[in-house]
């Protein structure tokens, strides 16, 4: 495996590579076993896989957790190699960020609803990061978690506005064996706040299977679900269609069921797919 640390040494590996259908997984490090996913599918569909550890600062508000993100990179080095990544990119700051610099902006609606809303600005610094990302590595292919769905969907959007040449796959969700989601940020809970979080994948069991035994009624499921909750701080349980607007009933194969919660001061997302 090749391990650049500047953007000039990846540029000039992937010189080689010019013939090769490229697999690229962005990451911000402390890689578990939902990136292993994504490396696995990357692995399978292209000759090189790139991986790339940024922990991206624009994407952090003020007051949040960009300070003590873990930053795991010998382990993650492991992992990476024993994943079967052709290279791992590992910039600084000062790499990929400059003085002055050109913005773009997430979209006035999508960017500014569910994880946008009370995060102003976050997904400007997503997609300012992912777009120079794509224009370093240019991928044929590049994969995402539906775990985090607002920002692979804002992501498919901007490859599409900006008619970039790139195909985004999206890759499901990978959960411990208790349920709960797979998250950098689990590291965060003591083992009693880990067993609170578990209602979060509870409640969206029980939306799934009020779905399957023929409900449609948002305001019922959404109760349901919010009961489940209740020994939790819910930031918001949104009921939306794969365009991430509101829906008015459940439609099958055409909604998205989103939550955020804090667990004590561990703030977790997670959404099922309906």
């Amino acid at each position: 495996m090749k391990i650049c640390r500047s953007v000039a040494e990846l540029e000039k590996y992937l010189q080689n590579c010019s013939t090769s259908s490229i697999g690229f997984v962005p990451t911000m490090g402390a890689l578990h076993n939902g990136h292993k996913t994504l490396i696995d599918r990357a692995r399978e569909e292209n000759e090189i896989v790139v991986l790339s550890i940024f922990v991206n600062p624009t994407q952090f508000l003020e007051g949040e957790d960009f300070d003590k993100y873990p930053r795991t990179l010998e382990k993650d080095i492991e992992i990476a190699k024993l994943a079967g990544v052709d290279c791992l990119f590992t910039p600084t700051t000062d790499q990929l960020y400059f003085d002055d610099e050109v913005a773009i902006l997430a979209p006035k609606i999508r960017g500014y609803i569910l994880e946008g809303k009370e995060r102003i600005g976050h997904f400007n610094g997503v997609l300012q990061i992912v777009l120079k990302l794509f224009n370093i590595v240019k991928p044929h292919r590049a994969y995402f978690g539906k775990k985090d769905t607002q920002q692979l969907i804002l992501i498919q959007q901007m490859v599409r506005d900006l008619f970039l040449d790139i195909e985004i796959v999206p890759v499901e969700t990978v959960r411990d064996l208790d349920g709960l989601a797979l998250s950098s940020r689990n590291i965060y809970l003591s083992k009693s706040e880990r067993a609170k979080a578990l209602a979060i994948p509870n409640s969206l069991k029980l939306a799934s299977k009020m779905v399957m035994g023929g409900e449609r009624d948002i305001e019922k499921i959404r109760e349901a679900i919010s009961k489940e909750l209740q020994d939790l701080e819910v930031e918001y349980i949104a009921i939306v269609d794969r365009k991430l607007q509101p829906i008015q009933r459940v439609e099958v194969g055409n909604t998205i069921i989103l939550l955020a919660v804090r667990v004590g001061s561990t703030r977790l997302i997670d959404n099922i797919w309906i």
